[in-house]
């Protein structure tokens, strides 16, 4: 088999021994009961884990170790430790060589040096284009992504039918038909402003966060003022008016509005799916509130090799045609079930018509920015349009928006 033969060949002959000497010295892991010391018969990679994707890792690793003879240690950590223990332990050489992660923590992983590159290969072909996108910072790809995660339309057949409204108009007046308390209901997260919820309503205006350039990696350049912004913020201001958004909306109370029958559509995400329990729900994309296609925020989840990595092609090797093969991927979605990205794979599932809903909206969707001024975006955004959608004059609201925003990137 093509696989097993690469993967012998990076320990062979005298290649064996340097690897060998490099693993003895190189990265160790930390923060597990389990550790074991190296294996003294061949070099060692480390990977650290959290306990939902653990026994899938554990069982792309057997077939590796089977195959080259080297020793993958599995170290299991909470997954919110993750990101800032791998950015300390990284430069120290106490780190792992591969890491599980979020794609939005790359912009993070990049400033502090401690990521390195990755070539998939022909194996780049497998996942969906959203996911590799997610992962690429610079136009250079930095993890090996698996899986999905996006916002969607959920419907109530009973009130509403399963098919989908092309338009925001339609939907209200589909809702409106239904006889229900509320057409619609979207979370604001109060007072707060919720813009990741929202954000699919947005881009279908033409008004993204951020400029992507070519390769599909953000700038730092705010790609949501002018024409196409100011026409949103109306547009949150005119529904606003009407009742359809309200700051008055919660999660909690946006899930039980739904889940009691007071509203028949609501924009979720599959984490919600289960406080719906006993209606039967429809998910499709989102509409379009501005002419565009609706792109909602995309999360991706993935494998980041460290820049420390003493083991690095034996690393990649891992990754790619390991954990980056069908079966792997799959008994990473049995573990921990989420959108796959892996192609084929999230075609096989979405026999599931919720699954295949979701997989819809974040085929439409973008990644959420991993570019470290994102941070400085949320408090801002958020705000401006809880402050329009509760009657504040919407396009000097939303300009002063993006002005503070500006000055505040430039500072």
């Amino acid at each position: 088999m093509r696989r097993t033969a690469h993967a012998r060949a990076l320990l062979g002959s005298a290649g064996i021994l340097a690897v060998t000497a490099l693993a003895l010295t190189g990265c160790t892991g930390s923060g597990s009961s389990g550790d074991a010391a190296p294996a003294a018969d061949g070099p060692e990679i480390v990977v650290w884990t959290d306990a939902e994707r653990e026994q899938a890792i554990t069982d792309a690793a057997a077939a590796f170790e089977e195959e080259t003879g080297a020793t993958v240690r599995l170290v299991q950590k909470n997954f919110e430790d993750l990101r800032n223990d791998f950015i300390a332990q990284v430069p120290t050489g106490e780190g792992p060589d591969i890491t599980v992660g979020a794609h939005d923590w790359l912009g993070a992983l990049v400033a502090a040096g401690v990521v390195d590159t990755i070539d998939l290969g022909d194996t780049a072909s497998n996942f969906e284009p959203v996911a590799l996108e997610a992962m690429t910072y610079d136009g250079q790809l930095y993890a090996l992504p698996y899986s999905l995660e996006t916002v969607a339309l959920v419907q109530n057949t009973a009130l509403v039918g399963s098919e989908a409204p092309p338009t925001w108009d339609d939907m209200i007046q589909r809702g409106q038909a239904s006889g229900a308390e509320r057409p619609f209901v979207i979370n604001t997260a109060g007072e707060t402003g919720d813009g990741y919820t929202m954000y699919g309503l947005q881009t279908s205006f033409g008004a993204p966060v951020f400029v992507q350039d070519t390769s599909g990696s953000y700038t730092s350049d705010v790609g949501m003022g002018g024409a196409a912004g100011e026409a949103f913020a109306q547009w949150l201001s005119t529904n606003g008016q009407a009742g359809f958004l309200s700051t008055t909306i919660d999660y909690d109370i946006n899930n039980e509005l739904f889940a009691t029958g007071k509203a028949p559509y609501t924009i979720q995400g599959p984490w919600a799916i289960s406080a719906f329990d006993g209606i039967d729900v429809a998910v499709n994309p989102i509409p379009s509130a501005g002419g565009e296609t609706a792109a909602p925020f995309v999360g991706v989840q993935g494998f980041y090799l460290s820049s420390q990595s003493e083991n690095a092609l034996l690393a990649t090797e891992f990754l790619v045609n390991y954990l980056g093969t069908e079966d792997a991927q799959r008994a990473l979605y049995e573990a921990d079930p989420r959108i796959p990205a892996y192609t084929a794979l999230g075609e096989e599932v979405a026999s599931d018509p919720i699954i295949a809903g979701f997989l819809a909206s974040a085929q439409n969707g973008v990644p959420m920015p991993s570019i470290p001024e994102m941070g400085s975006v949320w408090d801002l955004w958020n705000a401006a349009e809880a402050q329009i959608i509760s009657g504040a004059e919407p396009v000097s609201t939303w300009n002063q928006m993006i002005t503070d925003l500006q000055s505040t990137l430039a500072g």
